[in-house]
């Protein structure tokens, strides 16, 4: 039930945030030049992300080529994957933080919650393992 909660609290105050951060930078730039600027951080962010992904693609295939687990580059793709999803979202702030899940230097601050929220996952027995 707690997951709900903060569902429901996440679909409320995201929009209302983003809302409030395109009023604001309107008030600098003025409306068009605010949605011009939210569409370019889409367009850019989409770009980052198709390169970035591939990038991941490649360095997965090479390590299971060579016989090793790809650990950290499924960390990454992840990471990937929910900063795309986050810059494809109208906003600033969403933009910010898909950003900096893609950009390669800032990913590894990400890659170590992500670890650590697995790892308890796996202890507390609530994480699911799929086979083929």
């Amino acid at each position: 039930m707690i997951r709900n909660k903060w569902l429901w609290a996440a679909l409320f105050v995201i929009p209302a945030v983003e809302l409030f951060g395109f009023i604001y930078v309107a008030g600098f730039l003025g409306a068009p030049k605010t949605l011009l600027l939210m569409l370019a951080s889409s367009v850019i962010g989409f770009l980052m992300m198709r390169f970035e992904g591939k990038k991941v693609l490649l360095d997965s295939r090479t390590q299971m080529q060579e016989g090793r687990v790809p650990g950290r580059t499924m960390l990454d793709g992840l990471c990937i994957f929910f900063g795309g999803l986050l810059l494809i979202l109208p906003g600033f702030v969403t933009d910010i933080v898909g950003f900096s899940l893609v950009f390669p230097l800032t990913r590894p601050l990400y890659r170590v919650f992500l670890l650590k929220w697995i790892e308890k996952k796996m202890k507390n027995g609530t994480f699911t393992f799929y086979r083929r």
